[in-house]
């Protein structure tokens, strides 16, 4: 036998950036999408932030311009090193998920 009934559902409706507090929300003329990067830590024993975690959102423009950041910040870390070679951008992404 089957019972039916409506039940309430939460459902995440929008995302906001946690750097520039714009929305997430993407829509067209028929579809709504979130579209957002994250940022994500959980420090372990070993850490000196043990029991931390984050899970930061960004809108397209703010997770791009942090990723271009943290080229820039790679650049000058390894800048120095005998075996470095510049990202060109022809080559891998040094920072890109493999």
């Amino acid at each position: 036998m089957e019972i039916k009934g409506l039940q309430q559902v939460e459902t995440i409706i929008d995302v906001r950036c946690d750097l520039c507090g714009d929305s997430c929300k993407q829509e067209t003329d028929d579809t709504q999408s979130l579209e957002f990067g994250t940022l994500k830590a959980n420090w372990g024993y070993a850490s000196r932030h043990d029991g931390e975690s984050y899970n930061i959102h960004l809108c397209e423009g703010c997770f791009f311009q942090t990723l271009a950041n943290l080229r820039e910040a790679h650049r000058g870390i390894r800048m120095f090193d005998k075996d470095h070679h510049p990202f060109t951008g022809t080559e891998t992404d040094p920072l890109a998920e493999k």
